[in-house]
């Protein structure tokens, strides 16, 4: 039958090799992931080992107040949703290790839903699930209509989608970041926390973001997640913020970015959470503790130079931090950023990073 129809018999020639292809491309771009049993496994690691929570922790400094989102669905859709334990993970971390005692509220009280990505988890993001002390903060968060503002030296707004449905009208939430704002004392949000800012108003009129430079997270990441974002969410962030007279700071996509505008500090994305916290005990008069870079960390630096360098120095940046800085990098994240390009149709980005992911194995593999 073939000899017959030979334009058919070339095309089911063409499919079947391209197939193959395909298929020898997925097995080697999944060798380019670490195997389970060759990761490290964080999952019972308690925060007494850890050096940086333990050794040189300054004495009382005060207290800051984290919020996290209470809602649990993304609106009437149905999505679940919550605060995103990293976002929270972190940033307590890092203001407990400067000397502040961190107190956790939420619009509703109670234990709020946490949303937990076990692709992003570090030592630190296990150390809080195994920390007793942070598990009940979580567990009885309180409700921000008991919050005294006056008590607190700092407050920081949480992400996770959650955030967009009950931070923008809680009147609660606007008195504790006017009056703290007007104290010259420190606001801080990421991801979507800065939803909480978006109706805040200063005793003189003015709105607490006419013509602040902020982040947040980009209409560009909502919509790449979620296509139908807009009819979802009250608002997408970028497109509020920006109408509340922000200027909105924008970054690469799914990378650290943050705006630190006097006392006003906003964050674009989970990846900006470590920063952000460092950032703000430094508006708060401290030299932030010395703190070594995560793994994952060092892979936003390397994506970060090969957004802004390309692609020989952000492979000499692998090189020098494996070498000679004998640091790790975690290259599921170059790999994720990979799929990424390949989901905006991006090939020849796609095709870069995933080069970068396995030059960084081949780097770790002869370090």
């Amino acid at each position: 039958m073939l000899k017959k129809y030979p334009v058919l018999k070339w095309s089911l020639i063409s499919l079947a090799s391209l197939l193959v292809l395909l298929f020898g491309f997925g097995v080697w771009f999944m060798s380019l992931i670490p195997k389970k049993e060759e990761q490290i496994d964080h999952t019972k690691v308690e925060p007494s080992e850890l050096p940086y929570l333990t050794q040189n922790v300054p004495n009382h400094r005060g207290r800051i107040l984290a919020v996290v989102t209470s809602a649990k669905t993304m609106g009437t859709s149905g999505k679940i949703t919550g605060y995103e334990l990293t976002e929270l993970s972190r940033a307590y971390y890092v203001f407990q290790a400067n000397g502040f005692e961190v107190d956790i509220a939420s619009p509703q009280g109670g234990e709020p839903k946490v949303i937990i990505d076990d692709e992003d988890m570090g030592e630190f993001d296990f150390a809080f699930l195994n920390d007793s002390v942070a598990q009940n903060k979580t567990k009885n968060t309180i409700p921000v209509e008991d919050i005294f503002p006056s008590d607190y030296q700092a407050v920081f707004f949480v992400g996770g989608k959650g955030a967009m449905f009950d931070f923008p009208e809680n009147k609660a939430i606007q008195t504790i970041i006017r009056e703290l704002y007007q104290s010259n004392k420190v606001v801080g949000a990421v991801c979507h926390g800065p939803a909480a800012l978006v109706n805040v108003t200063l005793d003189n009129g003015q709105h607490l973001l006419e013509n602040k430079t902020v982040s947040g997270f980009t209409n560009k990441e909502e919509l790449l997640l979620i296509p139908e974002a807009k009819t979802i969410f009250p608002f997408l962030l970028q497109d509020k913020l920006e109408a509340q007279g922000a200027q909105f700071n924008e970054g690469a996509m799914y990378l650290e970015q943050i705006s630190h505008e006097k006392n006003l500090v906003t964050g674009q994305n989970p990846w900006s959470t470590w920063k952000l916290a460092e950032t703000m005990v430094q508006e708060m008069g401290y030299t932030p503790k010395y703190r070594a870079l995560t793994p994952e960390e060092n892979a936003v630096e390397v994506l970060v130079t090969y957004e802004t360098s390309g692609s020989r120095k952000a492979k000499a940046l692998i090189e020098q931090m494996y070498t000679e800085e004998k640091v790790e990098i975690e290259r599921v994240l170059i790999a994720k950023h990979s799929l990424i390009a390949a989901m905006q149709g991006n090939i020849g980005r796609f095709f870069g990073l995933v080069g970068l992911t396995s030059y960084t194995k081949k780097i770790a593999q002869k370090g």
